[in-house]
Order: structure tokens, then sequence, then C-alpha cells
């Protein structure tokens, strides 16, 4: 199936949106280590991107498996395919931070994870870290640890009739949020799998079923809906408490709601400007993006203090012009010939 361009653009942005996040303390160690000030800039909240990443997760999953819904075997096959596209360069990134974490303790901020730790990582489970946050040993990876969860239940609901895949993820999903909700603190795994942010796949699923029923945003009123967006994102950005679980749904998901329906639902058969073109091939490595980003940014700041870089502007500038590249080339090296490696091993 054809990748739609402005989705690209949009899982571009989202990933250098938590990278821009990630870069500011950094900046800030290389201003303080050269009598320099700093503040940060939270113009957008940036962590906003993974709330993109989620609804644009949940309409990828609708619009690229339709051919499955309805079909034997369809569950397997889909979770072939997930977990080849997103185990070995998270499994590869994580034993990257565990080999950082053994010889260069220093440059990292938390500490030795138990054994236990690095199995439920490597296993998508939700545990407690060293720092007492429900994340893994390589704390990006507690995204995944949804997206997983994610891809189990559409898999199980695609052994479902057709008609009742959708519905019944969706309603699993609800229940799992009220259960958490009406009845928490639930003890882990539970209490972070029925956090509020889960229905934001939900709201990419429908925005999928939106525009396979022909929803069309023209002209105007799409670049209305994507303004919108942006919007509710600036808003969110200066609103005490905002940040909340359920407010941060209502802001954060509700901006990313809005610039998917903008991406996901443009005319057909438009050839992409260059500049977008450009983009949407960052956006075709923004896993990599996500995944590589802490690495770049943090050797770039020990490049910075060591040889004397005493501007937190031009480190951070180049820091998140590294982790593109980086990520470029990871994707092209690694993320896919690991990808059609991994899918020959297992027949997906």
């Amino acid at each position: 199936m054809q990748p739609i361009h402005s989705i690209q653009v949009l899982r571009a942005l989202a990933a250098f949106m938590v990278a821009i996040h990630h870069v500011q303390p950094d900046a800030a160690v290389v201003a303080q280590r050269f009598g320099l000030s700093f503040t940060r800039n939270d113009l957008l909240p940036w962590m906003a991107g993974v709330d993109i990443f989620f609804v644009v997760s949940g309409f990828i999953m609708v619009h690229a498996s339709q051919e499955l819904f309805g079909r034997e075997g369809a569950s397997v096959a889909f979770l072939k395919r997930r977990l080849a596209r997103i185990v070995p360069l998270y499994w590869a990134m994580t034993t990257l931070f565990l080999l950082v974490a053994l010889f260069i303790p220093a440059v990292l901020n938390s500490g030795a994870p138990s054994l236990a730790q690095i199995l439920a990582s490597y296993l998508f489970w939700p545990v407690l870290s060293t720092q007492g946050l429900a994340q893994p040993v390589y704390s990006l990876g507690w995204t995944l640890n949804y997206e997983m969860l994610f891809y189990v239940l559409f898999a199980a609901g695609l052994a479902l009739p057709a008609r009742w895949t959708l519905p019944a993820i969706t309603a699993v999903l609800v229940l799992m949020v009220a259960a958490g909700t009406l009845a928490g603190p639930l003890p882990l795994p539970f209490g972070f799998w029925s956090e509020p942010i889960v229905l934001e796949f939900a709201a990419g699923m429908g925005i999928a079923v939106l525009r396979r029923k022909g929803l069309r945003l023209h002209g105007a009123l799409r670049v209305a809906v994507a303004v919108a967006g942006v919007g509710v994102l600036l808003a969110a950005a200066h609103l005490p408490g905002a940040d909340g679980p359920w407010s941060s749904v209502l802001w954060r998901g509700g901006a990313a709601v809005l610039l998917m329906l903008a991406a996901a639902c443009g005319r057909e058969g438009i050839v992409a400007p260059r500049p977008v073109r450009a983009l949407a091939v960052v956006g075709d490595a923004s896993y990599a993006l996500y995944l590589v980003h802490p690495f770049v940014i943090r050797g770039m700041r020990e490049v910075a203090l060591r040889i004397g870089l005493a501007s937190p502007a031009l480190y951070i500038v180049l820091a998140l012009a590294g982790a593109v590249l980086a990520a470029l080339l990871v994707y092209r090296f690694f993320e896919k010939p690991a990808t059609r490696l991994v899918r020959r091993w297992i027949g997906g």
C-alpha cells in the first residue's frame, strides 16, 4: 500500500518534537559548563509528539491491514509483521544502552538495572525502573510497551468477524481505562495499560474508518483543521495542569486527532511538492529518529564539552541535525535490512 506523504511528514514532526524535548536539558549542561544562561523553549508541549505517534499508529494499523480483516490466520500474520518491524531496532538500541551503562555509566542518568528489569524490557512488559517509574531499561521504550499492548489487542480483534474487529478493540481499550480510573491505582502491568493515553489508538482507528468511508477535507477546510491542531498544542503548552493523564489526552491528544485528520483525509492523487517528499523521507525513518536521537544528543554533548563549544544554541542545531542524519543512516543500513531478515526468518 502506498504511504500517504502527509502522514509521513506528521511522523517526522512528531519524532523531531520529542528530540527537541530531550536536547534541551543537555543544552543547559553545555551552557552551565561555560557559564552561560539557557532558558528552555516550551513554545509547544514537545512530548505531544508521542500523542501524535499513538494516533498515527491507530490509523496505520487499520489502513495498512485492511486485507487481513476477516481472513484466516490474520492474527498471526499481523503479529509477525509488527514484530519484524518493531523488535530488531528496539532490541538493538536497548542492547546499546546496556553497553553504554556498562562501560560509560557516567554519561547516563540512571542506575544499574536488575536482570528482571532487563528481561522485562526486551519483552515489552511494564515494570518499575531503577528510578521508580513504569518504564523499561531504555526509557524511551515506555511508548513501545503501549504499542505492543495495542498490537496484541489488534491481533486478537482480527480473529473476530471483520465487522466486530474495531468495535471489540475499542471496547477493550475503553474498559481498561475505565477500570483504571474507577478502581485505580491498579498494580502493574494493569496500572500502566489502563492509562487514558491508550484511547489515542482508538481515535486513530476511528480516523481510518472515516477515511475509508470517504471523508475528505479539501482546500481551506483542511488547512483550518491543521491550524486548529497547532492552536490546541500552543494552548496546551501554556495551560496549567494540561499535562495530567486526562488533560493531556484532551489537549495533546485532541491536537493530534486534528493534525491526523488534516494529514490523512486530504485529496487523492496530488503529486507532493519536493519539500514534502523530503520530510516524508525523514518520516520513513521516524522510528529510528525516535530511538536513536538520545544517543546522538548525549554524544554530541560530550563532544561539545570537550572541544569547548560555548554555544548551547549551536549545540542544539548540531545535535538535532546529527540525530536526523543518524536516523536516516540507521533506517537505510540497519532497520530496513533487519526487518526484511526477520520477516524471512519468521515467515511474515
